[in-house]
């Protein structure tokens, strides 16, 4: 088995079904050395005033990013192409305004065991050496990556909030029913059909850990 490549792949839809049309995939010359992996997670400060501290509340995970450096080398020594067009071809498959979805394309980025669907967020690129006409013939090209999440794979990530299942909330402060629905069902214009099932007839007086019943659609 010969060495595996860094690889991109490029797909005209969210459902990682359709490769782009034209140049679809991108191999690196050399693979990178390392990479940078980040996983991070947001929280909302709570609401209170007056008080020797505050307790935060979850609000989301936030996309994987990925980055790393990788070199081109247009003297012949790796490859007969040159920097100019290596660099082409890398922007044509992760940069280059897709005219058919009216964005660039969607990637998903392979080497070893790491596969990542994702989109090119930045491009950095550093030109070391020169002939001299002044061509390039090496680059250190630096991209970074963000995971990208369709509704479906988001759906699928909050599975606890399947709007098929009965679920229990209790009540936190500032929460509203529509609020709460909007969670739970991703439409907050079920609340009267929460509110009924709980026999709750004042939507205003929820108080906070007060248990609500969100029942299946």
């Amino acid at each position: 088995m010969g060495l595996q490549k860094l690889t991109l792949v490029a797909y005209s839809d969210e459902q990682y079904t359709s490769k782009a049309s034209g140049t679809n995939s991108y191999s690196v010359q050399i693979n990178p050395e390392s990479y940078s992996h980040t996983h991070s997670t947001s929280y909302s400060p709570g609401t209170t005033t007056d008080t020797a501290g505050t307790t935060t509340k979850y609000h989301r995970i936030n996309p994987e990013t990925l980055s790393f450096s990788f070199y081109l080398d247009g003297t012949g020594v790796v490859s007969t192409l040159t920097v100019s067009d290596e660099i082409k071809k890398f922007r044509q498959v992760a940069y280059q305004y897709n005219g058919t979805i009216h964005s660039p394309n969607y990637l998903m980025l392979i080497w070893g065991t790491l596969s990542l669907k994702c989109r090119l967020t930045q491009l950095s690129i550093e030109y070391t050496l020169f002939d001299s006409n002044g061509l390039p013939l090496r680059a250190k090209l630096t991209p970074s990556f963000e995971q990208y999440l369709s509704p479906d794979d988001i759906a699928k990530l909050s599975g606890k909030n399947s709007p098929d299942m009965t679920h229990l909330r209790q009540v936190g402060a500032g929460d509203t029913l529509p609020l709460m629905c909007q969670r739970i069902y991703g439409d907050s214009r079920h609340y009267l059909m929460v509110a009924n099932h709980n026999g709750l007839t004042h939507l205003r007086d929820l108080q906070p850990g007060q248990t609500i019943i969100f029942p299946p659609l």
